[in-house]
């Protein structure tokens, strides 16, 4: 819960005020910070936030008022509200107020108690966090402390694996030097390790409680900030003082790992720290459809404002012509006989008996249904994860529509699109490939689960958890070939993995990246065991023999090297350089001999990339003596010269790196989450974009991009935004829309923001880019500058005509403020999915946030508003699920707002009938059950279980999502055209009665036209009609609808038999005073075949109009449900997502997500308990730190033969052939 996030917390950009709430606890604006140590009556002074966290919403006292106010911001519910007073007036309802308070309790009640539920989970998870335990340093004695009771200024101690309680400055710890090691996994998505190291005066202090409790410096520094990578501040001790940076601070929500203990000062508390600076506020989340019926019920209130004139004005100039002369008959008071008085309480008697064009019921009806289809994604099987136990979870019920309208998915990458795990998969060793199995024919066969495992009982030291199936590669380890051994002795010396063996033989490495404890593990298991190592040594278990080699220089990683290599001396006194790297890097400085090896190589690596596998190439050098002693003496030259050190240190790297022999390539697996390419194939086809946002590294996010095939060969360019300053990025910017536009549309494309169906069917920009495909790279620092005012309108222009776009390295805040954007100027529906508490942010800022319950701990499940395993999931959540959910719900508006209409404007046109008395044409009791009864449980049916198509179609044509991006299901067209055809009904229903009652007679010969049995005939016509149309509605017939539809006409005519009974009058004479009306009336012939003609007449225009334009203009769904009944009699198929495939020669994003600098620390001793000798042999070198690769990505077509490591490219015919075979089916269909 450490990475929950909260509506209190800090600062943000001006132009974001409703994601982050500004801290108001003080009255002044915090400008610096002033913290001394063990000094808690010092820093009260100051008023800082303490460690307690808070997300909930509502407290005991503030409950009823926040949470009302809430509600009624439906103008629905004030709405309701308002009627409810009118009817407390008698003098002009004609309706008891029992009518209406009843069910908008209900509905608040209902809405509060959900509400309610919801909040008690968020203080039972505020709860757990807070009552945490601390080690806290008080008065010279340590003890434990809740975390909500830590304060500034206070020292704790951490232990290995615990979360750091607040942001810290590290005072000391058990490793040399003041370093520990934090995994910053909830931070930035990364987890290799983080190397921090405290100030040599306080590494001193290590873990003496007294000198800790007599230490009383004081720390100035920045304000609290959100700024994830920046600290600046100074430590003034003894009349001295230190500079701070950000490498010394331990911030909330990273975990200690790699190092015993470590004492801290607090620096920043609870909503202060850095993470929590970085988490968007929990906003209230509604519907496109709410927002919709709230200006709706404004209309339709408007319209019955309108009706009430009309009808007051009609009863005015009644009263004065026609109803003056019954004044002395009806004994009115003096007050009343006024005739603009009479109209003006009519007004308010109409207002109330109309009212039920909106009612009540409907709010009631709309929360069971979003209840009901909570519940159906949460009893999903299918998206039921088995390994740990994990169903999905609906854990809100008022999004579920929305979940049919998204355009943009924010994807996290680690945990959400990857497994977080890497593992060593395949190898090329002297031209010849290992990892892939075959049967007894020779046929290469499918790896799973169930392909029996290598046997490495035969290596003592082995990782138990490794898994490898290829046999042949142990073989040759055992037959000692002399390659295969170089090869997996290079990949245990040449890396900066850690190792702590905690019990003999128990080895644990830690690792700076994954891929290099991937392959320091795969050389462990093949009996190449790196045991330990000293500044000066490393020590191999080769075949269960020790070896230690001398460890001579590190040639460390850079982003400008793309390889890293080591020199070591051997046992037998030999010189040997090992290198591993980018292949196009290593290729470049091989020995002209490898030639042959290094084509054959070459195509291996092509098959390992084509698999998304990441590649990396080693090599290895036999060093003369004499030539490696003048080498290392350049080498002292230059790492003490002042001028262009890095550059001659890279020169002499290069220098000695000539000549390499190839021994061959690995290919490790980020492993993908199961199904990750499919599901996005699939969500792209139906026209949602998907778009990544990653704290990971460029290269590691496009290896990504890669294997989940959004990034591919056939792409027209991929841009890359990797600019410095403002006008960098904003030339970038400008050059890529001018690749994608030209230079002569770029106004016209400046201009697109149109009413979104125009924007779809005629924008000939977007028609362009269908068939050119573009992706956008943006790193984070580069994104700080375009999400300003000035350059957002341009960023938002390019990366909505590529078809990918990926942001790497950017904080929490980051990912938040790219999701308003979009919000913002694309008026689309987003969702966020992610798994750690750097997704928090962006979660809660999309309109849709889904978490995965992964590696990274449930902060993100705890925000999400759904959450289930696996990424693969989202496609059936939104596809399936979420199109129904949108589908039920419009055909239930539609149909509801077409049945209320019917019912209630018979009364308008009953009044100018009755003198505009405010006299109903129904009884009481008809007006109170027919939305609660009569009419309420056959389109709760359809509104739960209805399907246009079913779930095998709906996957199989993605495409079918598309009406609920365009909003076409339920929109104001489609409102006034089903109120339309609501007032047609309701016209019918009153006039062909009322005609045919004129002159008709019983059987008899009696008159047959009283106002009862009128009512009755019209009110048997209303009840046959909605429920046929109903049933016209409905696509998806199943036992529940049949027996709704059915049962509810006879609950009525049941209902309206027993309210006109003998026994009943008996019983309550007042209340229902016309006996025998709905036998006396149902029992004559003429009532029915009125009945049958309105009924016909209500319900054929419809028909006929449904069935010309299916015909005539059918929909994707109309041709989708022709075909699906047509297959019908063949059962079920299930359509499963043909496994995507890459064929690529993409090799440039090598398994290496390597950070520079570990080669110095490591050869300086100071991340080792070993005491480092003062009698090294050689002087080690210094790494260079070189800038990034900047370069904008060259067009594929033109550049093909460029290097890899500019080359981006992967190829799927998922898209175009899934498109083709979908539109021949369909077409065939057609045809036939």
């Amino acid at each position: 819960m450490d990475g929950a996030c909260f509506r209190e917390t800090l600062r943000t950009r001006r132009r974001w005020p409703d994601v982050m709430a500004v801290w108001k606890k003080d009255v002044h604006i915090e400008e610096e910070r002033h913290v001394r140590a063990n000094d808690r009556e010092y820093n009260e002074r100051f008023n800082y936030a303490d460690n307690r966290i808070k997300t909930a919403k509502y407290n005991v006292f503030t409950f009823l008022p926040i949470n009302l106010f809430e509600q009624f911001q439906r103008f629905a519910n004030a709405y309701f509200l308002v009627l409810l007073i009118l009817q407390l007036i008698p003098e002009i309802s004609s309706l008891s107020w029992f009518t209406t308070i009843v069910p908008l309790v209900l509905v608040l009640t209902i809405t509060a108690v959900k509400d309610a539920t919801d909040d008690y989970f968020r203080h039972k998870s505020d709860q757990q966090v807070n009552t945490r335990q601390s080690q806290v340093l008080i008065k010279g004695k340590l003890q434990n402390e809740k975390w909500m009771n830590v304060r500034v200024g206070d020292i704790i101690k951490l232990e290995n694996n615990q979360f750091v309680a607040a942001d810290l400055l590290l005072l000391s710890s058990s490793e040399p030097y003041g370093l520990c090691y934090i995994e910053t996994a909830e931070l930035d998505g990364e987890t290799n390790l983080k190397v921090r190291q405290a100030l040599t005066v306080t590494s001193d202090l290590g873990d003496d409680a007294m000198k800790l409790a007599d230490f009383n410096g004081e720390v100035i520094c920045e304000p609290p900030n959100n700024k994830l990578d920046k600290f600046t501040g100074t430590l003034y001790w003894k009349d001295n003082k230190y500079p701070l940076d950000n490498e010394k601070l331990l911030l909330r929500g990273c975990v200690l790992r790699n190092t015993e203990w470590c004492f801290g000062l607090v620096i920043f508390a609870g909503l202060q720290t850095k993470l929590m600076q970085n988490c968007g506020g929990t906003k209230f989340k509604r519907t496109s459809i709410d927002k919709l019926m709230n200006t709706l019920v404004l209309w339709i209130f408007g319209f019955l404002i309108c009706m009430g004139i009309i009808l007051a004005i009609g009863n005015t100039i009644w009263e004065q012509s026609v109803g003056s002369n019954f004044w002395a008959y009806l004994q009115w008071k003096q007050l009343t006989i006024n005739a603009v008085f009479s109209g003006f309480l009519t007004f308010w008697s109409y207002v109330i008996i109309l009212n039920t064009v909106v009612p009540i019921s409907l709010y009631v009806s709309v929360e069971v249904l979003r209840l009901g289809h909570s519940y159906f994604i949460n009893w999903d099987r299918r998206m039921y994860y088995s390994r740990k136990d994990t169903p999905a979870e609906a854990r809100t019920t008022t999004l579920n529509e929305e979940l049919g309208q998204v355009e943009f998915i924010f994807s996290d990458k680690t945990g959400t699109l990857t497994q977080n795990i890497m593992v060593f998969n395949k190898c090329s060793i002297n031209g010849k490939t290992y990892g892939d199995v075959y049967d007894e024919s020779g046929h290469k066969v499918d790896i799973t689960e169930k392909t029996p495992c290598v046997d490495f009982s035969f290596n003592p030291l082995m990782d138990r958890k490794f898994r490898y199936h290829d046999s042949s590669l142990v073989e040759a380890i055992k037959l000692e070939e002399p390659l295969v051994q170089d090869f997996f002795r290079l990949l245990a010396l040449c890396h900066t993995v850690m190792p702590e063996e905690r019990n003999e033989g128990e080895l644990v490495y830690q690792a700076q990246s994954p891929d290099e404890g991937a392959l320091v593990t795969a050389a462990r298991n093949f009996g190449f065991v790196f045991r330990s190592r000293t500044p000066e040594t490393i020590t191999l278990y080769e075949m269960g023999q020790a070896v230690t080699y001398q460890l001579l220089a590190i040639l460390d990683f850079n982003n400008v090297r793309k390889r890293m290599s080591v020199i070591v001396r051997n046992p037998k006194g030999q010189l040997k350089l090992y290198s591993k790297g980018a292949d196009t890097i290593v290729f470049d400085r091989l020995d002209p001999s490898n030639e042959e090896l290094m084509f054959t190589t070459s195509e291996h690596l092509n098959e390992f990339a084509g698999e998304g596998l990441r590649t990396l190439a080693l090599a290895y050098k036999d060093l003369d003596e004499d030539v490696f002693d003048e080498w290392m003496k350049k080498l002292l030259f230059a790492s003490t010269t002042l001028d262009n050190r890095e550059e001659k240190l890279g020169d002499l790297y290069e220098e000695i790196e000539q000549g390499m022999m190839l021994l061959g390539a690995t290919a490790i697996e980020d492993k993908l989450q199961e199904g990750v390419p499919e599901t996005i194939a699939c969500l792209t086809l139906a026209n949602i974009k998907i778009w990544v946002l990653t704290g990971d590294k460029l290269e590691t996010a496009m290896n990504i991009g890669y294997s989940c095939n959004m990034l591919r060969d056939d792409m027209n360019e991929v841009f890359i935004i990797s600019g410095h300053t403002m006008l960098e990025v904003q030339q970038e910017l400008r050059t890529a829309k001018e690749r994608i536009v030209g230079p002569s549309r770029e106004k016209f494309s400046s201009g697109l923001d149109t009413e979104k169906t125009e924007l779809y069917s005629s924008d000939s920009v977007f028609e362009e880019t269908i068939i050119a495909e573009y992706a956008l790279i943006i790193n984070g620092h580069s994104l700080a500058h375009a999400l300003e005012a000035d350059l957002e309108q341009i960023l938002v222009d390019v990366a909505c005509l590529c078809k990918t776009v990926i942001c790497c390295r950017v904080t929490p805040l980051q990912k938040a403020l790219v999701v308003e954007l979009i919000k913002r100027h694309k008026r689309a529906v987003t969702l966020a999915i992610g798994d750690g508490a750097n997704d928090v942010s962006m979660i809660k800022t999309a309109h849709i946030g889904v978490g995965i319950s992964g590696q990274e701990g449930m902060q993100a499940v705890l925000a999400s508003d759904y959450s289930f395993a696996q990424f693969r999931f989202l496609h059936r959540l939104l596809l399936v699920h979420g199109r129904w959910s949108y589908h039920r719900m419009c055909n239930f508006l539609c149909y509801f707002f077409y049945k209320n209409f019917a019912f209630t404007l018979v009364h308008f046109w009953y009044g100018f009938l009755c003198g505009f008395s405010a006299q109903t044409v129904y009884d009481q009791w008809f007006i109170t059950l027919f939305n609660i009864v009569y009419t309420s449980l056959p389109v709760l049916a359809m509104g739960l279980f209805d399907q246009d198509v079913n779930e095998q179609y709906s996957l199989r044509y993605p495409n079918l999502y598309r009406p609920g991006q365009l909003n076409q299901l339920f929109n104001k067209r489609k409102f006034f055209t089903c109120t339309l055809q609501g007032v047609c009904t309701s016209f019918i229903l009153f006039f062909i009665p009322y005609g045919a009652f004129m002159t008709a007679v019983r059987d008899d010969g009696a008159h047959i036209s009283d106002q009862q049995a009128f009512a009755v005939t019209i009110a048997t016509s209303l009840v046959i009609v909605v429920s046929i149309q109903i049933g016209l509605d409905t696509n998806y017939w199943t036992a529940v609808n049949h027996f709704f539809i059915w049962g509810s006409l006879a609950v009525y005519f049941a209902i309206l038999f027993a309210l006109h009974s003998d026994g009943i009058f008996t019983i309550f004479p007042n209340q229902f005073p016309y006996i025998g009306t709905a036998r006396n009336s149902l029992n004559q012939k003429i009532v029915w075949l009125v009945i049958l003609l309105t009924t016909v007449v209500c319900i054929m225009p419809m028909v006929a109009v449904r069935f010309i334009k299916a015909d005539l203009y059918p929909t994707q769904t109309d041709k989708v449900r022709l075909l699906q009944q047509a297959t019908r009699r063949q059962g079920p198929q299930e359509q499963n997502l043909r496994r995507v495939r890459r064929t690529s020669s993409r090799r440039s994003a090598y398994a290496f997500a390597h950070q520079q600098g570990y080669g110095e620390l490591i050869t300086s001793g100071k991340n080792m308990k070993v005491p480092t000798s003062s009698t090294s042999t050689y002087p080690l070198s210094s790494p260079t730190r070189g800038p990034a690769d900047t370069s904008l990505g060259k067009n594929r077509r033109a550049n093909n033969a460029t290097n890899a490591a500019e080359t981006t490219s992967t190829t799927s015919g998922f898209r175009r052939e899934s498109v083709q075979n979908q539109e021949v089916t369909v077409e065939d269909f057609e045809d036939r």
